[in-house]
């Protein structure tokens, strides 16, 4: 599999973007979930325990979306899923991979005693799922749009919505003719 490096910056760089939309929206997601969990502290604690530790933690952030972008724009295209869904499918699978780490955070971080407990918390499993289907609604569509090939437009949807806004029964069931 050959490596394109302009789609793996700017894989990177939606990357990015979408874990900067995902910082953003915590602050709110913290209120509509009741759970204090915050990433970019889970990170930026893991590093330092000073005052430094929101932009420590903010910059692994940034780092860890631009890594995965990078990664998800090489196999985006080769996902067996519609363009629209690929981004989000990564982001949740993803989330559901990496979950069971949390009973390590719990147990090892250095400032587990000033973090929520997460492994065994509902709300907080709903709250990580909310967040890595925003982290990937974002970066897939960001990254479909940056990585569209130059001599033709940006993919449209039209394929999958008719125009009364419910998408299209005969191609849902499979019996449109080309």
């Amino acid at each position: 599999m050959a490596i394109d490096r302009a789609r793996t910056v700017r894989g990177a760089v939606a990357g990015a973007v979408a874990a900067g939309v995902w910082a953003l929206q915590q602050p709110l997601d913290r209120r509509v979930f009741g759970v204090p969990y915050d990433d970019t502290e889970l990170l930026g604690k893991a590093v330092t325990r000073g005052r430094a530790w929101p932009a420590a933690g903010l910059a692994l952030h940034l780092l860890n979306g631009a890594a995965f972008g990078a990664l998800y724009a090489n196999a985006a295209p080769r996902l067996p899923l519609p363009s629209w869904a690929r981004g989000p499918a990564a982001g949740l699978l993803e989330h559901v991979a990496t979950w069971p780490g949390t009973v390590l955070t719990d147990r090892l971080h250095p400032a587990r005693d000033d973090l929520p407990k997460l492994a065994a918390d509902p709300a907080a499993f709903a709250q990580a799922t909310w967040r890595h289907l925003v982290f990937g609604l974002v970066l897939g569509e960001l990254e479909r749009r940056l990585n569209a090939d130059d001599s033709a437009d940006v993919p449209s949807y039209e394929h999958v919505v008719s125009t009364n806004g419910h998408g299209d029964l005969e191609q849902a069931v499979g019996a449109a003719r080309p």
